[in-house]
């Protein structure tokens, strides 16, 4: 079944939309122009992102439904973080203000994509919110928690819990900005957090936060990997020494209002003590929810955090690695925060695509849906050559599998000239062409015409 099927109230948007996401995935443009193949199909995808019934907030939901429907009984890491969009030297109407002097327009956007726990690969966005900050903010603490945009931390915990099955193991991780008493006070049952700390806090026993470690023994040393920090970077491999403890977390002066008066949470502290010449030292403090009792949990706490990396990842590739949201024609708001949305997904799928060329155990069904892999499977006979080394080698209905027909029908963002209509698009975008039109028993050798 299509993701947007029945969605929109309009079956007519819902397949403009489908079209609009696939050719995203396949051409690897915003370019709306571009994405509509003639200037009928340029109006058509204006209409649909234009319309008071095509929502991000839909859009994020129907992707969503896929995303828990790979996670069902899988033990999922839930990574969010914050990005802003910025728009320097144009003066988009409609927008708010970014950027580091709050006078660049621009926009946010707050998302969460979930990463398989043990295999650490990415299975699909979970959440999102897109909006733009109107003025500037006043009375901040006196503003209850809902009221803030820090609540976007917890909000989206809890979304990841009620849209993911009760099957599914939830592990929110956060970077610093999600260090919020209240968040950890409110967050949903059945889940847990792992937050990189930054507040030095006052603990119930006495003393600081940030002190605590220096009293506990070392327990092991790991070995980390460390991602890039910006495009073009090499990732490394960090030595660390761990150290964990539990803490008594006391409510801070300002903030969590008719929360606990104290919160016991686990302390896991990675140093790196020998970091090669010229690189940051890797330091981590990381509050969790988690129980920590050995060396092998406290490093299970670390290797999770660092799984944080996959929405960093997500990002680049919407914006200066990949999608380039930042360079997109589109400039009225409301069909810019559509756009933005499906670029969202799209940049995931991309991720998971790329992935699977090495190979992968997951299925095909975590990125496809049933129409595309039975149309995979009708088109392989003709894909594959004679001998050994030309046949798909990987297992039917697994992502590799499909990795395998999609490069062969003409790679991820490879032109080509198809039988027919002289139309230009890449293996992705052909495979999902063929497969609105395939049914049971269509001739692929003979492009469905009866002998």
């Amino acid at each position: 079944m299509d993701v947007f099927e029945g969605a929109y109230g309009d079956k007519r948007r819902a397949a403009a939309i489908s079209r609009l996401r696939e050719r995203i995935v396949s051409r690897q443009s915003l370019v709306v122009r571009q994405l509509g193949g003639d200037r009928a199909g340029e109006l058509a995808a204006h209409r649909a992102l234009d319309s008071c019934h095509v929502t991000p907030g839909e859009t994020v939901r129907r992707v969503a439904r896929r995303t828990a429907a790979a996670c069902v009984g899988r033990r999922v890491v839930v990574a969010q973080d914050t990005t802003e969009v910025n728009f320097p030297g144009r003066q988009p109407r409609g927008l708010g203000r970014a950027g580091r002097t709050g006078e660049t327009p621009g926009f946010l956007i707050h998302a969460a994509v979930a990463v398989d726990a043990d295999s650490e690969a990415v299975l699909g966005l979970v959440d999102a919110r897109i909006w733009a900050r109107r003025g500037k903010v006043t009375d901040r603490r006196r503003r209850p928690f809902w009221a803030k945009e820090s609540a976007r931390w917890l909000s989206t915990a809890r979304n990841a819990r009620e849209w993911l099955d009760a099957s599914t193991t939830v592990i929110v991780v956060g970077d610093r900005e999600n260090d919020i008493y209240d968040v950890f006070a409110g967050r949903p049952d059945n889940t847990e957090l792992i937050v990189r700390a930054a507040q030095d806090r006052c603990l119930v026993t006495g003393g600081l936060l940030f002190d605590a470690p220096a009293k506990w023994p070392v327990m092991g040393q790991q070995r980390v990997r460390v991602p890039p920090r910006r495009p073009g970077e090499k990732g490394r491999i960090a030595t660390v020494s761990v150290r964990a403890g539990t803490v008594r977390v006391c409510r801070p002066l300002h903030g969590g209002r008719g929360a606990p008066a104290e919160i016991v949470l686990t302390l896991v502290e990675a140093i790196e003590t020998a970091p090669p010449a010229g690189q940051e030292a890797v330091h981590w403090r990381l509050l969790t929810t988690l129980e920590v009792g050995t060396f092998a949990d406290a490093a299970e706490v670390v290797r999770l955090y660092r799984l944080r990396w996959r929405i960093e990842q997500t990002f680049r590739m919407l914006k200066s690695d990949g999608l380039k949201l930042e360079e997109c024609q589109t400039h009225t708001p409301w069909r810019l925060f559509n756009l933005a949305a499906l670029a969202l997904d799209a940049a995931v799928r991309i991720i998971q695509l790329v992935d699977a060329r090495d190979g992968s155990e997951r299925p095909a069904t975590d990125v496809a849906g049933a129409a595309e892999i039975a149309a995979a499977g009708a088109l392989q006979p003709t894909l594959e050559g004679r001998t050994t080394r030309q046949k798909n080698p990987y297992a039917a209905g697994g992502l590799d599998w499909l990795s395998w027909i999609v490069a062969r029908l003409g790679g991820w963002n490879c032109y080509y000239r198809p039988p027919g209509p002289k139309t230009m698009g890449s293996g992705w975008e052909r495979l999902a062409t063929f497969a609105r039109g395939f049914t049971v028993g269509y001739d692929v050798a003979t492009n469905g015409r009866k002998m």
